[in-house]
């Protein structure tokens, strides 16, 4: 069985971006989008969005990038993602069992988690969160739907175990729950970003291509 406790090096002394990056295999990836792109064409585009996600981002010296990958045997092996850049196993469960699980790995200190499928993040953005979330104990960019593309903690205060739960995920509820699960957490709110998940956001977006 495979043990998602693989060991990794990480400097407390800098803030994580951790992004979120699942298998790109036909079927499994993008299923919404895939209802009208067609599913070789929406794998296609999640593959070559995460590729440049990765590129975008992690070259940059203020912050130290993590791969959190699913499913986590085929993600710790593949050799679709940079091998140069480390990674961790997302495990099992719903969303916030995931990104809980990537805080508590990642502790201690600051880590920031983006998706892999928000067309035209910057550098900019994500060194803005950087800087700004020290102010609060949690750190949330919106998305017009009513979610989230970026979370962050800071980690000087610890989960409880009620948050990032009871959230009712990919509606547009899930970040004013995500905000009821932090109880007294302090929360920053950042920019509003789009993520893609069906053909309309694709096209509304200025940053995608086909």
């Amino acid at each position: 069985m495979f043990n998602a406790s693989r060991i990794i090096s990480i400097r407390t002394d800098r803030t994580r971006l951790v992004i979120l990056v699942k298998e790109p295999v036909p079927g499994k990836v993008k299923t919404r989008l895939a209802k009208d792109l067609g599913t070789i064409c929406a794998t296609k585009w999640y593959r070559n969005e995460c590729r440049k996600t990765i590129n975008r981002l992690a070259r940059d010296p203020r912050w130290d990038t993590y791969l959190a990958v699913s499913p986590d045997n085929a993600g710790m092996t593949s050799r679709i993602w940079p091998s140069q850049i480390p990674r961790i196993a997302q495990g099992t469960g719903h969303l916030g069992n995931r990104m809980k699980r990537v805080f508590q790995q990642m502790l201690p200190g600051s880590t920031i988690i983006i998706g892999s499928d928000i067309p035209g993040i910057k550098v900019s953005q994500i060194a803005t969160a950087v800087r700004i979330m020290q102010k609060y104990d949690t750190y949330l960019g919106p998305s017009p739907d009513g979610g989230f593309w970026l979370i962050g903690y800071t980690g000087r205060r610890s989960l409880s175990s009620k948050a990032l739960e009871n959230v009712r995920w990919s509606t547009a509820f899930a970040m004013d729950d995500t905000i009821n699960s932090l109880g007294q957490f302090s929360v920053g709110i950042g920019e509003v970003m789009s993520d893609v998940d069906n053909l309309s956001d694709l096209y509304e977006s200025p940053h995608t291509r086909l």
